[in-house]
């Protein structure tokens, strides 16, 4: 009985309809989310983020864990970059605002150089058709604490100040490892400057 019912819950997975992630030219969902900016409270605001220039958008499935921390340490060490081409970037996930206050001030990832927010709802994600998976039972960071939020894909959105999609950089469909989003979405906002 143990294995009908998880083979009925692994083809329900597989017959569920993928999500069709926005594509170029789309108009990015408005958000605000609560975050936090160097360990302190911040809201973040794409209408806001956007009356400055193009905004990078970029989901993580989690905090403290491998490819997210690559991810966040590079896009640290590329901030200034961005900020020289009039860019803004925010990290979006569905981690607690705990534990990304800890992670935006780590001066190993965010180090306080740009905002990371809570999607713990998921429902930012879901705006910008992302597949989101649910907590994985005894999932466990990098510092050995339990994860039990859902997870979003890795994809990153770059936002023209005209709220219309630059671009989409995708782990899952373009193969992008997590430290060649930062540099794709660096050569955009560079370009459209």
């Amino acid at each position: 009985m143990k294995k009908l019912i998880i083979g009925l819950a692994l083809s329900a997975v597989f017959a569920a309809p993928a999500f069709a992630a926005l594509k170029v030219g789309d108009t990015a969902p408005d958000f605000t989310a609560a975050g936090s900016l160097g360990g302190k409270d911040f809201t973040f605001s794409l209408k806001s983020a956007l009356k400055k220039g193009p905004v990078v958008v970029y989901f993580y499935p989690s905090a403290y864990t491998g490819g997210c921390d690559l991810e966040a340490h590079t896009f640290a060490e590329q901030s200034d970059k961005f900020a020289a081409a009039g860019a803004t970037i925010v990290g979006v996930s569905a981690d607690d605002l705990g534990r990304l206050k800890k992670f935006s001030a780590d001066p190993a990832f965010c180090a306080g150089k740009f905002p990371i927010a809570s999607d713990a709802d998921t429902k930012i994600a879901q705006s910008y058709a992302l597949n989101v998976t649910p907590p994985r039972e005894g999932a466990k960071d990098v510092n050995k604490d339990a994860i039990d939020h859902a997870f979003i894909e890795r994809h990153t959105y770059v936002i023209g100040k005209d709220g219309k999609i630059l671009a989409t950089l995708s782990s899952k469909t373009d193969g992008l490892s997590p430290d060649q989003h930062v540099d794709k979405s660096l050569a955009i906002v560079t370009a459209s400057k």
